[in-house]
């Protein structure tokens, strides 16, 4: 690799002209050949799911589209073809999992809420396999708001009060329970279960008062990490019935943590130096505060504020020999004293300046000991590549060079200072906004309609440069008079691919660096930069040659893989045979390789599709092993946008949700709409059935004689547990015969696979749920000749195990992958002249469409109808390029 870098270098005691020079054939050269074939070895990918809006009711459905960019091209992803999306509840439990194919990057799903799901906070995070390597602080991982009106009898509201015992945290809730009219639950049992971190630490009841209140009171002597939980509060209705509702506890306290992180990651003495300030609540969210840094003597030094969500910046020069302290005062008037990082006596220090327009300007330090012409380095990169790289000699005790922005990616770039012997010695992250990377959306609008249920047709050119663009774009719409944008809480795809998905931890109302560029919106952001902790690249790992540890392979495509071995060794040569018996229908075949191992790719099948391997020696021997490849699935981790838990969903959504009423309503009118029913309790008193899972063509458990697990835990082989058991049955060897039919073998069907009637004791007899015997005619007809003999239908157990396939006999397993799930289309009605629809349409999302294509021209149309309600109509486009530029647009109209 060759660098050729011309830089101006200033000084800061003087201007003392420029230096070019070449980077070549050098340590440092080697060093940067060495990133350059680390990140080109150790791709990374970044997801980002433009949804529909941002919250919902229960009976929505939650439409989304995902775009996958490769970091080191900033293009839509080649390396990974598949895409994993989840629906997680508060509990971090996995509710719905989706298994999309990408294609260039993009791909489009949705899930549906049904009403058996309760209000809550869920997340929604994606990923895909090869992620998983680099660790979960990247995912996509949002939370968002589903609330309950149609299917909800009670509601809440809670507040909570906290106060201090010595160490140990008092909580005085209050929960106020209503109907959905506003009535409240007056003299009502409440029982409660109050738990943090799944442990519960208090139960009891109380009643409500004549306002529906309930008062709950408990302590928490804890750590500071054990401040989240739940309240389970249980409410009586006067007829008897209990409705359960879970609120989240958020915090017990109102402690604020403060932290001080110095530019560039020490504190040296005698360097001037920018020290990041950031101040959260126990609740996650940031609080300003204000404050004094003292000496050991209680000497005040300096003063210092934060100015944005509890983070700002102090510049602070700590002296030689002395400890320092600060002051801080919350806003309710309390204080407390936090010790500042220690200053170090030797070392270097660097600081950037990105309130500039058009130039980042940096500045490298030095204590006076290291003043001895060694030569530094400093590099900036993004994504895996290296976008400015420079080295000159530490001669005097501040060096300074002025970068344009317009030579760095839009994005987080990070700043590395190297020593003379290319040790990292000092980091810096940067926010570089480059207007000119986006995509420029040029909207046609002369075509919208502002009328109820009028033609809204739109076009849009899409530029970069004043260059058309060929692009992928999604378009939602919605009414804001009922979708109520939080435009700073937003995540969007700039949010998403620029910022949040490169920085750990919580970035709190992303979007809000995003909606202006003046001077106190840049400052802001760059406060966010020197105190959110990030790494992507750890130079220290590149130098030494330490990759990050590869256990997920990046999908190309389903496949199912595995190896064959006989006695603990692979079977060369082995045949092999794939059989989908459920779903879809096809027959593969293959052979393994020298070590016994097989692979069958390319597939591409949905969900619910069942398939039988069956593996034989070269010489068809049937006793194998078949071990099946099976990634196991990812866990899910506690959500670390735990502040955007909202305590009280149902009341914080009570407009929308009420408004989603009337449109649920009016749907079940018109029988449009699934619905669950609750009904009274009732006693059942028919058996249950013994063979729910079965294959059975005559419907589950309809046989004319039915054996379970419980029948068949004494016996070593299933012949020995049939034989005399099953009536009109008898055994020659091992193979059954109906005693009417003794010349025909009965049919044996494993799983709803057909098998070979000698079969039978292969099949280990812990292993199966379910045995029907079928031999009248009115059960074995449905099988035409294979049932003429009778038929034995074998069920293996389903669930309760580790392992996502069932190997009941050397040879043969059977398998439920995980396919790919099937995306609906979104119903937007029209209302042309031809139509004659009076109903009412109260939808709250008008329009939905993840695929509009802007053609090599740039341009790109597309059209749809206003519902029948006035209002701001929100129409938010999102896309992407073949290169990797962004686009974002919102427009709004108005309907009367």
């Amino acid at each position: 690799m060759k660098l050729k870098i011309t830089l101006a270098l200033c000084f800061l005691l003087g201007l003392v002209g420029f230096t070019a020079f070449t980077i070549d054939d050098d340590p440092f050269a080697e060093l940067l050949k060495k990133f350059e074939e680390y990140t080109v070895k150790y791709p990374q990918e970044k997801v980002h799911l433009h949804l529909d809006k941002p919250y919902y009711a229960i009976g929505d459905d939650i439409w989304f589209k995902a775009y996958v960019l490769n970091t080191k091209t900033a293009a839509p992803s080649t390396i990974s073809k598949i895409l994993y999306v989840e629906l997680i509840n508060e509990k971090d439990s996995l509710k719905k999992l989706l298994k999309l194919p990408l294609m260039a990057g993009i791909s489009w799903g949705d899930f549906k809420l049904t009403d058996s799901l309760s209000e809550g906070n869920y997340r929604i995070r994606a990923y895909t396999n090869y992620m998983r390597n680099f660790g979960t602080e990247f995912f996509f991982d949002k939370t968002i708001k589903i609330g309950n009106s149609w299917a909800n009898k009670v509601f809440t509201k809670t507040t909570y009060n906290f106060s201090k015992d010595n160490a140990t945290d008092k909580v005085a809730a209050t929960i106020h329970f209503e109907d959905k009219n506003g009535i409240a639950y007056s003299e009502n049992e409440v029982s409660y279960d109050v738990q943090l971190d799944y442990r519960s630490i208090a139960k009891g009841k109380v009643k409500t008062d004549l306002q529906g209140n309930a008062a709950i009171n408990f302590t928490n002597n804890q750590s500071f990490q054990n401040k989240s939980g739940k309240i389970i509060a249980t409410l009586t209705l006067p007829n008897k019935e209990k409705v359960t509702k879970s609120i989240p506890i958020t915090s017990t306290s109102n402690d604020v943590d403060v932290q001080f992180f110095p530019e560039g990651g020490t504190l040296v003495e005698l360097l001037p130096q920018r020290i990041g300030i950031k101040a959260t609540a126990s609740n996650g969210h940031g609080e300003n505060i204000e404050g004094t840094i003292v000496d050991e003597n209680g000497t005040a030094i300096t003063t210092f504020s934060t100015t944005y969500l509890g983070m700002g910046n102090v510049v602070f020069n700590a002296q030689a020999g002395k400890s320092y302290s600060a002051k801080v005062k919350f806003k309710d008037g309390s204080e407390k004293t936090f010790k500042l990082p220690l200053a170090a006596k030797s070392g270097y220090a660097i600081s950037l300046n990105t309130t500039d327009t058009s130039n980042v300007v940096l500045r490298i330090m030095a204590s006076a000991d290291l003043i001895n012409n060694n030569e530094l380095k400093i590099i900036a990169q993004s994504g895996g590549n290296v976008y400015y790289a420079s080295k000159a000699k530490m001669d005097k005790q501040v060096l300074q060079a002025v970068i344009p922005k317009s030579k760095l990616p839009s994005g987080i770039v990070q700043f590395t200072l190297f020593s003379n012997d290319n040790q990292p010695v000092a980091e810096r992250l940067i926010f570089n906004k480059h207007q000119s990377e986006l995509i420029n959306v040029s909207l046609g609008t002369s075509g919208v309609s502002a009328q109820r249920k009028g033609k809204a047709a739109f076009t849009f050119d899409a530029t970069n440069q004043s260059k058309p663009v060929l692009g992928s774009f999604s378009v939602s719409v919605t009414n804001a008079n009922k979708v109520a944008p939080d435009e700073d809480n937003e995540t969007n795809i700039l949010t998403s691919l620029l910022l949040t998905s490169d920085l750990a931890g919580y970035v709190e109302k992303p979007n809000h660096y995003f909606l202006d560029d003046d001077l106190k919106t840049r400052k802001e952001l760059d406060n966010l930069m020197l105190t959110q902790g990030w790494r992507r690249f750890i130079w220290k790992n590149i130098i030494n040659n330490v990759g990050p540890n590869i256990t997920y392979k990046p999908e190309e495509s389903i496949t199912i893989s595995g190896t064959v071995t006989k006695g603990n060794k692979p079977v060369p040569n082995g045949k092999v045979m794939l059989m989908a018996t459920k779903g879809t229908l096809y027959i593969l075949d293959t052979v393994t390789n020298a070590e016994g191992k097989f692979v069958f790719d390319n597939l591409s099948f949905t969900d619910s599709t069942k398939f039988v391997v069956q593996a034989r020696t070269k010489t068809d021997r049937k006793f194998v092993e078949i071990n099946l490849d099976v990634v196991p699935g990812q866990i899910v981790t506690k959500n670390k946008n735990s502040a955007d838990i909202d305590v009280n969903v149902n009341n914080t959504l009570m407009k929308y949700i009420k408004e989603s009423d009337n449109y649920f309503n009016e749907m079940t009118r018109l029988g449009l709409m699934e619905r669950t029913i609750k009904l009274d309790e009732v006693t059942i008193t028919e058996k249950k059935n013994p063979a729910k899972n079965s294959s059975n063509l005559n419907g589950a458990g309809r046989a004319d004689f039915i054996m379970t697990a419980a029948d068949l835990s004494t016996c070593v082989t299933l012949s020995q547990c049939l034989q005399g058991r099953l009536p009109g049955v008898i055994f020659r060897g091992n193979i059954p015969y109906l005693m009417r039919s003794q010349n025909t073998p009965i049919q044996i069907i494993l799983d709803g696979m057909p098998v070979e009637a000698d079969f039978l004791d292969n099949i280990v007899p812990t292993d199966v749920e379910s045995i029907e015997l079928l031999k009248n005619i009115g059960n074995t007809a449905i099988y035409g000749s294979q049932g003429s003999g009778g038929v034995i239908i074998i069920t293996t157990k389903r669930g309760g195990g580790t392992s996502s396939y069932d190997r009941y006999a050397p040879g043969i397993v059977t398998f439920n992958p995980r396919g790919f799930s099937v995306g609906r289309e979104f119903y937007s009605p029209k209302y042309d002249a031809a139509s004659t629809s009076s109903r009412a349409d109260l939808r709250t999302t008008i329009y939905w469409n993840p695929q509009v294509v802007a053609n090599n021209d740039g341009k790109a149309k597309f059209e749809f109808y206003n519902a029948d309600e006035p209002g701001t109509y929100r129409v938010v486009i999102e896309g992407i390029d073949a290169f990797g530029h962004l686009a974002r647009k919102v427009y709004t109209y108005e309907v009367k």
